[in-house]
């Protein structure tokens, strides 16, 4: 029994120590991505806030404010999701039950919760969902309708 103790405390701090420095290498993480019409560029934080927006080669001289509010929406949620899949990633490990005490069950994390339904997609389909057009049709629509007042 003590074996058994003494073991399980021992993966509890490896775990611990485990966890410190994945949140360490975490907060140094970021995602750079360029939009699918290579207008913008974004950059998010470890926490999926936006540390950076680039104007790609003058595209946005050229389009509509909807096009191109649409183009930095469309490259930051992606570059989120990505940063999203990263840290699930980071912390699948912790998720599994221990190998040495087998009563060590796993931490139990809904992702879906955290960063919603989205990340848990396979990047494929989620790309080819949000390529629906919903968005720009909706800030196009706006347009227009600011262009009535």
């Amino acid at each position: 029994m003590e074996k058994k103790l003494a073991d399980a405390m021992a993966e509890l701090e490896a775990t611990q120590e485990a966890v410190a420095k994945a949140e360490a290498e975490l907060r140094e993480a970021s995602f750079t991505v360029r939009s699918k019409d290579r207008a913008v560029e974004v950059t998010v934080g470890h926490q999926g806030e936006l540390t950076a927006l680039r104007f790609l080669e003058g595209k946005y001289r050229r389009m509509a404010a909807g096009e191109l509010a649409a183009s930095v929406l469309d490259a930051a949620e992606r570059a989120r999701t990505q940063m999203s899949r990263h840290v699930m990633e980071t912390f699948q490990p912790f998720t599994q039950p221990s190998t040495a005490v087998p009563e060590l069950a796993g931490v139990d994390i809904d992702w879906a919760e955290i960063f919603g339904p989205a990340v848990l997609e396979a990047p494929e389909r989620a790309a080819g969902r949000r390529g629906s057009g919903r968005l720009r049709d909706e800030i196009h629509e706006d347009g227009e309708d600011d262009h009535d007042v």
